[in-house]
């Protein structure tokens, strides 16, 4: 191509030798699994860090050695779990081991809910578009705010007398 194109005319004379533009085809993640068959993932909220294994399964979620049900007593930290699989279309099919540190439970609960998310797209990497498209792949960076001298929360200041 040592052609030199002076006009608009040039290049559509141009542009009908050249090939068709090469594709690139989209980058695939691989699948990380170990030794066990099993999908590991650290998923974090406000202090509380989770450290979660995915197996295929029947559904059975294992929180600290304890079923899902009784750590999680409320039922709207059991939903907020459930979450990636409801939106991948895998429940009842993974079992998940789980243990969490640090925090309350409802940090605890958005934790493991980070954790499965991330597992879940190591596990099947083509789930991973579904999974980030809803925000689950992404850690919530919200955390308590300190407080400050002078104050009696983070904010809130003590109440103004003028004598």
């Amino acid at each position: 191509m040592s052609e030199t194109a002076n006009s608009l005319a040039d290049l559509e004379t141009l542009g009908a030798d050249v090939q068709a533009p090469v594709q690139i085809a989209a980058v695939v993640r691989e699948q990380e699994i170990d030794a066990q068959g099993r999908a590991y993932a650290t998923g974090r909220r406000k202090d509380a860090v989770a450290r979660v294994w995915l197996k295929p399964g029947t559904g059975k979620i294992v929180v600290n050695g304890r079923d899902q049900e009784i750590y999680f007593a409320r039922p709207s930290l059991r939903l907020v779990i459930n979450q990636p699989f409801g939106v991948t279309e895998r429940t009842g099919q993974y079992d998940v081991i789980a243990t969490v540190k640090g925090g309350g439970l409802s940090g605890q609960a958005g934790a493991v809910k980070h954790g499965i998310a991330q597992a879940l797209s190591k596990y099947e990497p083509l789930l991973r578009s579904a999974v980030k498209s809803e925000g689950f792949l992404t850690r919530d960076s919200r955390v308590v705010e300190r407080k400050k001298y002078g104050k009696a929360k983070a904010r809130k200041s003590f109440q103004f007398s003028k004598r």
